[in-house]
């Protein structure tokens, strides 16, 4: 067992689940380092303190998060780590069932307890560390996380149970935060939220999106600002002639809409039906024609006939979404779709995810081949093999399409804005060449 002090122990901060847990991550290890810890994040080796933030929005997530967990503690009882804490939206809801299954865990933390995690690690929560944290994306890029919490209150989420009701951060407070960020070298910003365009309801009296977004593209070497997890209903359109006017804005926008039958989103608790859906696209694409629209989808709903998985095929090929992603519904925990009977099995569930997929990736071919012989700005991400990885102003990072460039025939600054003529396509990567001036 290792023996060193506590100002000297190695603490490994292990992520899981979305975007705003790895925000929340980045924060706590904000703190630590503020406090003269030695910290970093997803490096085993010679952590001698272990913190998972783990995920608990679906199954399959959640059993990841277990699985983590077991692994950890399983390195604890070998003596390669002396303390495993657990925080994140599993501790969070499952706490007392945590402490009872997997006691070894030296100590589990909700989403909230921050300060209480940082002072069993030894560190002062330090309330004069605003938007100070600890990035962990490329340098050249970093999440937003606008506000906390939802007010929604659709039937199948378990995250206002987790999270809470919606919490805006102040615009000035945001406008800080982007500021040091790209002082810190950031020309990306990534909105996130459990619902951005809930923002300012609750301090403001009004959605005001737009007021922020106005600010922000303000800030000197801020290039793109893309917007995450935007809701449907009450859209706030005034956010469309911002991204009409403002080079800055991204054409782009992540609506998981969920369903397009009118009965299951009335269960779902959507707050509306596909016409509501069908004027909205209608709106995004008469204002920014080329927008790239990414949505999820939910299938194998309780209710969800073979008729109404046919008119939600039907709808998703005269879509033609940009990006587009699948779950197979589970029931959880205290929801209200957790009442219904859920009547599809598992094995069709996943015959739906299977069948949506591969509608799309034949639209994701022809949009991509469409592509081939135009010059996009892109910035890159990595190198990776034999190739750079970067992305346009149509793609975010991790999800969605990638353009790959050749590293044996061509340098690319990583980090940096080049134009590149794409020359070849498949269903979710585009190849290109840097276009010479």
């Amino acid at each position: 067992m290792r023996t060193k002090s506590s100002d000297k122990k190695n603490i490994n901060v292990v992520t899981l689940g979305c975007s705003k847990n790895l925000y929340d991550s980045e924060v706590l290890m904000g703190q630590l380092k503020a406090n003269k810890k030695n910290v970093v994040h997803q490096e085993d080796g010679e952590a001698d303190i272990v913190v998972i933030n783990t995920c608990g929005f679906i199954g399959d997530a959640k059993e990841e998060s277990i699985d983590t967990i077991l692994h950890y503690i399983d390195q604890k009882e070998a003596g390669l780590l002396e303390k495993v804490f657990v925080t994140g939206c599993l501790s969070e809801r499952y706490k007392p069932d945590l402490e009872k299954e997997i006691p070894n865990v030296d100590q589990y933390f909700g989403t909230h307890d921050l300060p209480n995690l940082l002072k069993v690690l030894g560190a002062d929560y330090k309330k004069e560390l605003v938007g100070e944290r600890l990035t962990t994306t490329p340098k050249h890029y970093a999440y937003l996380k606008i506000s906390e919490g939802c007010d929604r209150s659709c039937s199948f989420c378990a995250i206002p149970l987790i999270r809470g009701k919606n919490v805006s951060q102040p615009i000035e407070k945001l406008v800080l935060e982007a500021k040091k960020l790209a002082a810190d070298g950031v020309k990306e910003l990534i909105l996130i939220a459990q619902d951005l365009t809930y923002y300012g309801l609750d301090i403001y009296g009004k959605r005001r999106l737009a007021d922020l977004l106005k600010e922000l593209v303000k800030i000197e070497g801020i290039e793109w600002i893309r917007l995450h997890y935007a809701y449907p209903t009450g859209f706030p359109l005034d956010v469309l002639a911002v991204m009409q006017t403002e080079k800055k804005m991204c054409n782009y926008l992540d609506i998981p809409l969920q369903h397009i039958n009118s009965n299951i989103l009335k269960s779902m608790r959507r707050g509306h039906n596909r016409a509501v859906t069908e004027k909205l696209l209608t709106d995004f694409r008469a204002a920014i024609p080329d927008m790239a629209i990414r949505t999820t989808l939910i299938v194998g709903y309780p209710g969800e006939t073979q008729e109404k998985f046919d008119e939600l095929k039907d709808w998703v090929q005269k879509s033609k979404f940009d990006r587009l992603g699948v779950f197979a519904y589970s029931h959880e925990e205290d929801t209200h779709a957790e009442k219904l009977e859920d009547t599809v099995s598992d094995k069709e569930k996943q015959n739906r995810v299977a069948q949506i997929m591969e509608i799309q990736s034949a639209i994701s071919l022809e949009l991509n081949q469409q592509k081939v012989g135009k010059v996009f700005q892109c910035i890159f991400d990595r190198q990776e093999g034999d190739y750079y990885i970067g992305r346009t102003q149509y793609d975010s990072p991790d999800v969605d399409n990638e353009i790959l460039v050749n590293a044996a025939n061509h340098f690319i600054n990583l980090g940096k804005f080049i134009n590149i003529e794409i020359t070849e396509a498949t269903e979710f990567d585009l190849f290109g060449v840097p276009v010479t001036a």
